[in-house]
């Protein structure tokens, strides 16, 4: 009775497990709905927060690249121009059409000042379009700003 009862568990464990990675390729395959910007909205920047705080360029290390770990520069400025040296800056980002957030958590590591800051940990674990959003905290107010990567 027992080992009956243990095949039973590894069989719905099983099922579960098929259903999961059916559902994740059927929606690697027709994606979720998201659709892809315009070419033009690709792009490091400069690039406005949504609210119009801030001004975001990136700057990454070497061209982006999949499956590579990577560091990237941003640079947040006022809107006249000037750098914001007080800011916290959160980074998520992820795969809208793919449904999946980014595989690592970079987080800014360093203030190099007049507005720049050196984000560690970024990893794209495959090619396509990406969204690399930071939620910006500094004199401003809070803001956001999404960039749309094509890595």
């Amino acid at each position: 009775m027992k080992t009956l009862h243990t095949l039973m568990i590894l069989a719905v464990l099983t099922a579960a497990s098929t259903l999961t990675a059916c559902s994740h390729a059927m929606m690697m395959i027709h994606g979720t709905g998201a659709r892809r910007p315009a070419a033009s909205e690709f792009t490091l920047g400069p690039r406005a927060s949504v609210e119009g705080r801030y001004v975001a360029t990136l700057e990454p290390s070497q061209p982006l690249r999949p499956r590579q770990m990577q560091t990237v520069r941003v640079i947040v400025r006022d809107i006249e121009g000037r750098g914001i040296d007080d800011a916290q800056i959160v980074v998520d980002g992820g795969m809208p059409q793919h449904g999946h957030g980014l595989p690592t958590r970079p987080r800014v590591t360093r203030s190099l000042g007049d507005g720049i800051y050196e984000i560690e940990g970024v990893r794209f674990n495959m090619g396509g379009w990406w969204e690399f959003r930071l939620a910006i905290t500094g004199s401003r107010g809070v803001d956001t700003v999404t960039f749309n990567l094509a890595v």
